[in-house]
C-alpha cells in the first residue's frame, strides 16, 4: 500500500474523529487505531492512536481488557524474564500487564481499573487484533 494512501487513511481519521479504521485492497491490508496523543508523538507512520487505552467491559464472568491495536502480544518485558501478571495476582488502574509490538514499537497494555487477574486469554507471542480480549479479571 502507498504511503500517501496511508497518510490520506490518518488525515480522514483525524478530521471525522474516527478511532479505528481498516482498509483491504485485494491482499494488502491495514488497520489504523488511536490511542492517546503521549503514544501519538512516537512515528508519524504508526497507526493512529485511539482515544483511550484498551476498554475494560464488563462481562457476566468479571471485566475483560481488551486489546487497543493490533500487533504481537508479549506476557514479559523480554524473552527469558518473569511475566507482567499471573493468574490470581492484583493489579492497579494504571499498571503495565502486558507489551503489544505494533511496526517495531514495544507498547505497554495498561489496566483501566484495579482488580484481580482471573485469566490471561492470550499467549505469549500471539498475534492480537484490535478489541481482542486480553485478559480477564475480577474488579
Amino acid at each position: 500500500m502507498d504511503i500517501r494512501k496511508i497518510k490520506k487513511l490518518i488525515d480522514l481519521m483525524i478530521e471525522s474523529d474516527l478511532q479505528a479504521i481498516e482498509v483491504k485492497e485485494g491482499d494488502q491490508s491495514i488497520a489504523l487505531t488511536r490511542r492517546s496523543p503521549v503514544v501519538a508523538a512516537a512515528v508519524p507512520a504508526m497507526p493512529a492512536p485511539s482515544a483511550a487505552p484498551a476498554a475494560a467491559a464488563k462481562s457476566p464472568r468479571g471485566a475483560v481488557e481488551t486489546s487497543p491495536m493490533v500487533g504481537v502480544f508479549y506476557a514479559a518485558p523480554s524473552p527469558g524474564e518473569a511475566p507482567f501478571l499471573k493468574v490470581g495476582q492484583t493489579v492497579s488502574a494504571g499498571e503495565t500487564l502486558g507489551i503489544i509490538e505494533a511496526m517495531k514499537i514495544m507498547n505497554p497494555i495498561e489496566a483501566t481499573q484495579s482488580g484481580v487477574i482471573e485469566e490471561i486469554l492470550v499467549k505469549n507471542g500471539e498475534v492480537i487484533q484490535f478489541g481482542q480480549p486480553l485478559f480477564r479479571y475480577r474488579a
